[in-house]
């Protein structure tokens, strides 16, 4: 980038020539033409001259307009790297789409269902376009020569090549998995878009399927996902990923039907194996029809088929009542030989740990609240010291540390949480693998990654299905295998690649027979998982990246986005990027340096915006009677930026008042006699709150406290306007006030700083000055402000010497006639002096 490249707008306006007050609407759009022809944004990634600084935000979803919620994500983001890049680094700052998904497919299929034609890519398109046209008028410094759409087939060629790459090591396979099926979206839907048993779209009943689908083997990095270290990540997403991944020691034991058929169970309190007194199995485990006796096979399938609609979510949901079904079987719990029922509860589920579970209700609230249900047995196993408990009895389970007791030959052992119990386990554990009944275990909550969706608008799967052959990978010389687009959209909802000919129809690359192409299309997940390394050489057309430039710029120094992405994006990013390093493309393992959560910016009525509240704001509408920088700065001042708040219009106006001044102060001609003497007190003062402000703003947007800092900087332009008259705008400190304060304006409201910054006379953009460092000496004071009160009340002000003596504030400030006057009115009780700040005279009024 040209540092010298010259920042005039438009040959030929001169200052005489422009309005002089504060017209937003005319300076914004001329300063971006000049930022755009000037090519201002444009990073040369191979700029070694600077330290770099990867500067992400989240890529938005092309929905068609631009909400006020996108510029709190992405105006404060903006001015961060502005920041960045007047501090010295060679930032990069871009901008893409996340363009494939459901929205544009459906609109296609209303569409068709009214007789009209219109296809996924072309709206995908025209909102792309719109929301760039509102990017601008944001003033945001992206870099849109390296701009990014995840609908194109240069794009999703990669997601297939990754694809492949991973089935080829065993990371990409094909099974049969239960799934929610939605028969109007005809799809698979994650557990979170299942609603109350219903799709979040169609409104449809949601049922159970077992299908075969494609998954990628996230659970091999498990263990490495669990690792943190080194990331500036906020401790609650870390908490989130730890919690979703689930990591479980504990021990694998099996019992078995009386026909003989292993339940096999996981346990992290194999110590309580001896209070096992029910088994449950999952309504869809395979065993179930084995052990159901016929007097009890229509209830148990009628219970099966109501957990069969139900979303995961839903059957694990706290504080449910638990139901359930005894199937009439029976199994041997290992450690005793006791006979004990087998039942099936829909909160157990066939996808986490092995389908199936042992009950020990003396020890475990939820065992316990089925057991009372159901008039089970409860058998107490673990006894804190001295204790007596009595499971018939027992009101809630006992989960804490204590001794083993009604467990044969381990009566007495220690057992818990604590170190003496841990081994007490570990022994248990021990002589479980001894007697062949069981083994040591790590299990994990997390499950693999289901990528499969039956629909049209995402990546192809590019595999083949050839009889002779089997599951044949497309050969990557023949990526990308692209979407149609001579489709139909069927009313039904059905993705219209299972009846299009052409695409079906494929030849065997192993054999040359007749293939077919897999149907299923990528969950879109898949797009927004590696995406940031594309922005490095989107045009890029032999690798998915450029190995050199990702070893300069990745991983990335600071992501924003929502919290909402805590463990889906985020941690399929995570994994994408061990699998990129474990193929040798990269040679990191963590995608995000550090990463940072804004809040959700609320209606005037406090909920979240949406169109059906009535209570969007158009951004669009805010420009045209504010200006871009009146918005960027209102949604930075709104309040701290991880925590939102409510939009207020009033508050608007506050902000567009202080722009209004801020302009005032540095251009409106000053009063008074230009050949008055400028007092060196009042020069002192004014170059104080100037480094004041360097070093508050400057602490400030290191911290992503935007509200304070415009708070500063409001207060600058109070002292400045304080300060100005004829004589002082012509000393240097006020031209270095005046500099500092379109400086320190410029990541804020950047239209408003170039044109303070051209109209005090310089060539050359704002955006590439250096950013201000905060002159100490000029922070000092030798006097100290004291407000002085009396019973509490201001009554003065007193300038006195720093570092000056108790007894010498108090006699300044017993001394000012103010202070006298109340003094008289009664006896002086008791004085309180607050160090460089205040002085309050408690007065006890005359009788």
């Amino acid at each position: 980038m040209d540092h010298s490249t010259p920042a005039t707008p438009e040959a030929g306006p001169t200052i005489d020539r422009r309005p002089e007050r504060y017209d937003p609407q005319a300076i914004e759009p001329r300063w971006r033409r000049a930022w755009a022809e000037q090519g201002l944004h444009r990073v040369d990634l191979t700029d070694d001259t600077r330290p770099k600084y990867f500067f992400l935000t989240m890529y938005p979803y092309p929905s068609g307009d631009l909400h006020v919620g996108h510029w709190y994500a992405e105006a404060p983001a903006d001015a961060a790297a502005r920041y960045r890049r007047m501090r010295g680094y060679n930032v990069l700052f871009p901008m893409g789409f996340d363009a494939f998904g459901l929205p544009a497919e459906n609109a296609a299929i209303r569409a068709a269902r009214e007789g009209e034609k219109v296809h996924p890519a072309t709206l995908t398109y025209q909102r792309i376009e719109r929301m760039e046209q509102q990017f601008d008028q944001m003033g945001a410094m992206f870099d849109w020569s390296k701009k990014i759409v995840t609908c194109d087939p240069s794009y999703y060629r990669w997601n297939q090549w990754l694809f492949i790459k991973m089935f080829e090591r065993g990371l990409a396979y094909r099974k049969e998995s239960f799934v929610n099926w939605d028969p109007v979206d005809q799809t698979v839907l994650a557990n979170e878009q299942v609603i109350d048993g219903r799709g979040d779209r169609s409104g449809a009943l949601v049922e159970r399927r077992l299908m075969p689908q494609w998954h990628f083997k996230i659970t091999d990095y498990a263990d490495e996902l669990l690792d943190f270290s080194n990331l500036e990540w906020p401790e609650k997403v870390k908490t989130m990923q730890t919690n979703w991944i689930g990591r479980s020691e504990g021990a694998e034991v099996d019992f078995r039907t009386e026909q003989g058929d292993p339940i096999t169970v996981f346990t992290t309190r194999p110590d309580t194996l001896w209070g096992a007194t029910f088994v449950v199995l999952a309504p869809e485990h395979p065993l179930v029809a084995r052990v159901t006796t016929p007097e009890r096979r229509a209830e148990v399938e009628a219970y099966a088929a109501t957990a069969a609609s139900k979303s995961e979510i839903d059957r694990q949901a706290e504080g449910q009542e638990k139901t359930g079904v005894f199937t009439g079987g029976h199994a041997l719990n290992p450690v005793n030989g006791e006979r004990v029922q087998i039942w099936i509860a829909d909160y157990v589920l066939m996808t986490y740990g092995t389908g199936s579970i042992m009950a020990v209700p003396a020890h475990d609230e939820r065992d316990l609240a089925f057991a009372r249900t159901f008039g089970l047995p409860v058998r107490v196993v673990v006894e804190p010291p001295g204790a007596d408990l009595d499971g018939d009895t027992l009101s809630e389970a006992y989960t804490g540390d204590g001794v083993m007791v009604n467990s044969g030959r381990f009566d007495g052992t220690p057992t818990g949480k604590g170190d003496a119990g841990a081994e007490g386990i570990a022994t248990v554990i021990a002589w479980l693998d001894d007697e062949g009944i069981g083994r040591r275990k790590v299990t994990y909550r997390l499950r693999d990654w289901l990528i499969s969706r039956q629909r049209y608008w995402g990546t192809p799967i590019p595999m083949l299905y050839c009889d002779e052959c089997g599951l044949v990978p497309v050969p990557v010389t023949s990526l990308p295998v692209e979407l149609p687009t001579d489709v139909a959209f069927m009313p039904t909802g059905q993705s219209p690649l299972t009846t299009h000919a052409p695409f079906l129809h494929a030849t065997c690359p192993s054999c040359g027979g007749d293939a077919q192409r897999e149907t299923d299309t990528m969950d879109t997940f898949m797009d927004s998982s590696w995406y940031w390394f594309r922005y490095l050489a989107p045009d890029l057309d032999t690798a998915p990246l450029d190995e050199a430039l990702a070893r300069r710029w990745t991983p990335v120094d600071m992501y924003t986005g929502g919290v909402e992405h805590a463990i889906l994006h985020l941690m399929y990013a995570r994994f994408f990027t061990k699998v990129l390093r474990d193929l040798g493309l990269i040679d990191h393992g963590e995608p995000f340096k550090r990463l940072y959560n804004q809040g959700m910016i609320l209606g005037a009525d406090n909920e979240k915006m949406s169109k059906s509240r009535g209570n969007v704001v158009n951004p669009d509408q805010l420009i045209s009677d504010y200006g871009a920088d009146a918005v960027r700065a209102y949604l930075m001042f709104i309040g701290p930026w991880d925590q939102g708040g409510p939009w207020n219009y009033q508050g608007i106006e506050g902000v567009v008042r202080f722009l209004n001044r801020a302009w005032a102060v540095v251009l409106a001609p000053p009063e008074g006699d230009p050949a008055a003497v400028v007092a060196e007190a009042r020069t002192r003062d004014l170059r104080r709150a100037v480094h004041t402000a360097i070093k508050e703003v400057t602490d400030d947007l290191e911290g992503f406290r935007f509200n304070t800092a415009v708070a500063e900087l409001m207060t600058l332009q109070n002292a400045m306007a304080k300060a100005k008259d004829a004589a002082m705008v012509l000393t240097p400190a006020w031209d270095e006030a005046c500099r500092t304060l379109a400086t320190l304006l410029a990541p804020i409201t950047p239209h408003l700083a170039e044109e303070l910054w051209q109209r005090l006379g310089h060539a050359t953009s704002v955006h590439l000055e250096a950013w201000p460092e905060a002159d100490a000496s000029a922070l000092t004071r030798d006097e100290v402000r004291y407000a002085v009160q009396v019973n509490g009340k201001l009554r003065a002000e007193i300038d006195v010497a720093a570092g000056a003596e108790k007894d010498v504030v108090l006699a300044t400030a017993k001394a000012v006639p103010n202070v006298v006057r109340y003094l008289d009115e009664g006896a002086l009780v008791r004085e309180i002096v607050v160090p460089g700040k205040l002085v309050n005279l408690v007065v006890k009024p005359k009788a």
